[in-house]
């Protein structure tokens, strides 16, 4: 069980603000969760809470109000930001084009003891360990915290690379929330990577803590540290992985991309294209975070794996970890996807005489992972469905990887190259209306809810009864045509349609010299398509 401690000498900062702003902070409840307090010129003050904004009194701030904080604080860096010696507490200016101050953000700084535990199995290891996460998820409070388990738990030589003194503080004496670890400034932040290479080379650290790599020369000397067996602990610029891989500035911390072209027979056995992204060398940081909250954080284990995954269309199988109220750390590993199980389809006939009379194309049964190929369908809206939805799907890169293709209708005209792929492979096209989340979500329940589907049933499943038009019919039975019975020479069961159906679907046949019937009774009528 994790217990965390939270300090933050909020009277410090307190001290330097107006006196109406300390009277507005005075009680316990406007400074429980502060983050912080915004002072812009001609506006009234605010304080500014995790889920909300307060106006701290009526009077707006004056050139003297922001002329009584500065003079208090000093100097600010280059980066515009001040602090209070041994806090660690940031004021950030923002000024005009004469270079005058015109307002002021106050940022409530906090040492939270505790949060390590989320991944103290990970420090045991000495592997580099990368921390990602959107601002004020808590990266620099974690950075904190590790540096001091790292420094007088483990006893290693840490050294802090504190670029704006926010993780030691500021002031010549670093803050008590790293412990014994030891903090290096630095003069402007475009040296960072310059210092980083200094404290390796004259400081002789086990540890190297950093905040906010973010430069191509920040990347590279990085990796200089970690290949001369330094341990580096760093956050970076993106929420998640994925991220940094679409970052060509960054990229180099998980091994770097590099396009390679394959030869005819390695594109045929990875079914992928001929010109493919993959990995370039071993990551920098072997293990990643991604800090979704204080209390939940996605742990990649195996970097170079995951990256691997990614640049196949693939998705990521991180260990989620969630620390509970009661201070328990719950982990979560990821469900790996369970291999492919024949099951017959409904036209699937046993006998080595019989053949199917429309092209299986199997889908993973119960919980395995479907890989679906979105045509006119961002990645981003499938992912956003299925994590809604907790769905037991993943997202394909290429038709090449997927096991089903879902399609908007109108997008299988507009790219005829989807449509041809998906046809030589076999996999059946699932057509929802629009991409709109609801009807995505429709597609993907829809293909999870049956193990076998065949290609033209796939399609008209999609358009369900109320759909039963002459556009839906012609759709189905040119995929029937072009996709099984001219290329595999099988016949086709369509689904049932009305008679005027029908009979478009038979004209349309005949066009390829294909003779049809009519099978069933009544509401079950509907055409076979013969081959030629």
């Amino acid at each position: 069980m994790t217990h965390q401690r939270i300090t933050d000498d909020l009277d410090r900062l307190l001290t330097v603000l107006p006196l109406a702003i300390r009277r507005a902070l005075a009680s316990a409840q406007a400074r429980d969760q502060l983050i912080e307090v915004v002072m812009d010129l001609g506006r009234v003050p605010e304080a500014r809470y995790p889920d909300r904004v307060r106006d701290l009194g009526t009077e707006a701030v004056s050139r003297a109000d922001l002329a009584l904080v500065v003079d208090q604080l000093g100097s600010f860096g280059g980066d515009n930001r001040s602090g209070i010696e041994r806090t660690l507490h940031r004021i950030s200016a923002i000024r005009n084009r004469s270079g005058t101050v015109v307002g002021l953000t106050c940022r409530v700084g906090r040492a939270v003891f505790g949060t390590v535990a989320m991944v103290r199995d990970l420090l045991d290891s000495g592997q580099s360990l990368l921390l990602m996460g959107r601002p004020g998820v808590g990266k620099t409070t974690a950075l904190r915290e590790i540096a001091r388990v790292l420094a007088d738990d483990f006893g290693r030589r840490v050294v802090v690379i504190d670029t704006s003194n926010e993780i030691a503080g500021d002031g010549d004496i670093p803050h008590p929330g790293i412990g014994r670890a030891r903090r290096m400034q630095v003069a402007r932040p475009e040296l960072q990577h310059q210092v980083m290479i200094e404290a390796v080379e004259n400081h002789m650290p086990e540890v190297i803590v950093i905040d906010e790599i973010g430069t191509e020369l920040e990347a590279q000397a990085a990796r200089t540290i970690a290949e001369r067996g330094v341990m580096l602990v760093a956050t970076a610029h993106g929420n998640e992985l994925a991220n940094l891989i679409k970052n060509p500035t960054l990229a180099d911390l998980i091994g770097g991309i590099q396009t390679v072209t394959l030869g005819d027979e390695e594109a045929r056995r990875r079914r992928s294209q001929k010109t493919v992204l993959e990995r370039a060398a071993d990551p920098t940081f072997p293990l990643a975070v991604e800090m979704h909250s204080r209390q939940r954080w996605l742990v990649h284990q195996d970097v170079a794996g995951t990256v691997d995954l990614l640049l196949r269309g693939q998705l990521a199988r991180p260990q989620v970890r969630e620390l509970g109220a009661d201070g328990q750390l719950q982990v979560q590993e990821p469900v790996l996807p369970a291999p492919l199980a024949l099951r017959p389809g409904p036209n699937l006939r046993p006998g080595p005489t019989l053949r199917p009379v429309s092209p299986l194309r199997l889908i993973p049964p119960v919980r395995p992972l479907l890989r679906v190929y979105g045509a006119g369908i961002s990645r981003r809206e499938l992912e956003q469905v299925v994590r809604g939805r907790q769905m037991p799907v993943e997202p394909a890169g290429s038709v090449e990887l997927a096991d089903v293709v879902l399609s908007v209708r109108q997008q299988l005209g507009r790219d005829p190259h989807v449509r041809r792929q998906a046809q030589e492979l076999g996999i059946p096209i699932l057509v929802i209306k629009s991409s709109a989340l609801p009807q995505i979500q429709r597609g993907l329940e829809r293909l999870l809810a049956n193990q076998a589907i065949p290609a033209s049933e796939a399609l008209a499943d999609s358009l369900g009864p109320d759909f039963d038009d002459d556009l839906g019919g012609l759709e189905e039975c040119r995929l029937a045509v072009e996709g099984v019975v001219l290329p595999q020479g099988q016949p086709v069961d369509l689904l049932p349609r009305s008679a005027r159906v029908r009979q478009l679907q038979a004209e349309f046949a005949g066009h390829y010299q294909l003779r049809t019937a009519v099978l069933g009774r009544g509401q079950a009528q509907r055409l076979r398509v013969f081959p030629a």
